[in-house]
């Protein structure tokens, strides 16, 4: 499914390899919970997604689990922002910005968390509308 959304693009990109089992499971045990069905199966096809400009549309299995542990657990931000624990940050604009799906969500919304604000918004109804909207782009803030 994936390799067919982003081959318009494919040309463009820079992939990763697919995502094995073993880094699946290592980031699901570091963040303490499933990976969201719909990523997981993006990081099996392609372990990270960057779009021409090397902006980090998804992020690969590691930066995922580091980065969340990173929210999740630093004192600053626990004194700047709302809690992280409801999302899971994927990816980012290169500016600031994370995108994330809310752990535990019956849907797969994609929402935006603005870094200046706390903002947290919806910008895409599922990750493959995200991913699409991301890629078809011209870089910037598409989003807002």
């Amino acid at each position: 499914m994936w390799q067919e959304l982003i081959s318009p693009w494919l040309s463009t990109l820079e992939v990763g390899e697919p995502a094995g089992e073993a880094d699946l499971y290592r980031a699901e045990s570091i963040l303490g919970h499933p990976l969201p069905s719909v990523l997981r199966q993006l990081l099996v096809e392609f372990d990270g997604v960057a779009d021409e400009y090397g902006t980090d549309v998804v992020w690969s299995t590691q930066q995922i689990a580091d980065s969340n542990l990173e929210f999740r657990n630093s004192g600053e931000f626990a004194e700047l922002y709302a809690p992280f624990d409801r999302l899971l940050f994927f990816g980012d604009n290169g500016g600031g910005d994370q995108f994330a799906l809310q752990v535990g969500a019956l849907g797969d919304e994609v929402l935006v968390w603005d870094h200046e604000t706390d903002e947290r918004s919806v910008v895409a109804p599922s990750l493959p509308t995200y991913v699409s909207q991301a890629l078809a782009s011209d870089g910037g803030d598409w989003y807002r």
